[in-house]
């Protein structure tokens, strides 16, 4: 059994979300700078030039990459060897979130009640993905979330026949109605499988993934890669204004389902979808 001071959790956190606030995966900024050399369109063209201009500012002043600094999002894998102690873990990682948020002067916009909207100042509470895994390790990914993109998300609970084609069809769909509400160019974490709330989730972690790894299952893999094409074929573009690319990758995760039905969700991101992550 290993023990894990809370505090060192609260830390991490801390550091994890202003880390992912302040610079892109690496994958992902390399994606968005040969976008701006590949594309054709020279609007599309320029606004690509704009977002890597922007993510040098970012770096250079030491400030977030975009204004909506999200809802702190964490998934944390806990090592079943792992004791925690000094305290109590979500206490830990909203600590860490509040300072993050506050020390780091983003933008705090989580409320306290849907209905009622006051705002809790400190951007928590986090919103905590917790799963107990083998080992004495916790790993901990911060993926803050805008809600320009996640407004955009949908679900559907497909009946048992229904094929890869409707399942193409829904996320296209998706992508097409969002338009350019969710700051294109996307990426688009799918997830098929586990039940209403469990495709969600499956979505929400596809867009942690790195975007230059396709699914390890072949199927799924070609079904990534046509999904791409389709959507790049839409020509929304960059920031809708039309071009070769509107999604920068697209992520697919599964799970086993119920034989009645066939949950599909598309959680969509920003073209700065973020995530950190920290083995501890």
């Amino acid at each position: 059994m290993r023990e894990i001071n809370v505090s060192l959790i609260e830390d991490a956190v801390c550091d994890l979300f202003t880390e992912a606030n302040a610079h892109l995966p690496k994958e992902l900024e390399n994606k968005i700078r040969a976008c701006a050399e590949s594309e054709s369109n020279p609007l599309a063209k320029s606004i690509f030039c704009d977002m890597c201009k922007n993510l040098e500012k970012a770096t250079e002043l030491e400030i977030p990459i975009c204004q909506d600094t999200g809802m702190a999002v964490l998934f944390c894998e806990l090592g079943q060897d792992v004791h925690l102690v000094g305290g109590d873990f979500n206490e830990a990682v909203n600590k860490g979130v509040s300072r993050a948020y506050k020390d780091g002067k983003m933008r705090c916009s989580i409320v306290s009640d849907p209905l009622k909207r006051v705002n809790t100042n400190d951007n928590t509470p986090a919103l905590i993905h917790l799963s107990i895994v083998p080992g004495d390790k916790i790993k901990l990914t911060a993926a803050p979330k805008g809600f320009g993109s996640e407004n955009m998300s949908r679900l559907k609970m497909f009946t048992p026949s229904a094929t890869a084609e409707d399942i193409t069809a829904f996320v296209v769909e998706t992508v097409k109605i969002a338009d350019s509400n969710p700051c294109p160019p996307i990426v688009v974490g799918v997830g098929i499988g586990s039940d209403f709330e469990g495709c969600a989730l499956l979505s929400k972690k596809a867009l942690c993934r790195n975007i230059e790894e396709r699914n390890p299952d072949e199927f799924y893999k070609s079904l990534e890669e046509d999904l791409l094409q389709k959507i790049n074929s839409l020509n929304i573009g960059a920031q809708g204004f039309g071009g070769d690319i509107t999604a920068l990758g697209v992520n697919i995760e599964t799970a086993p389902t119920h034989i009645a039905g066939l949950p599909v969700a598309v959680n969509i991101g920003c073209h700065v979808t973020r995530h950190k992550e920290l083995v501890l």
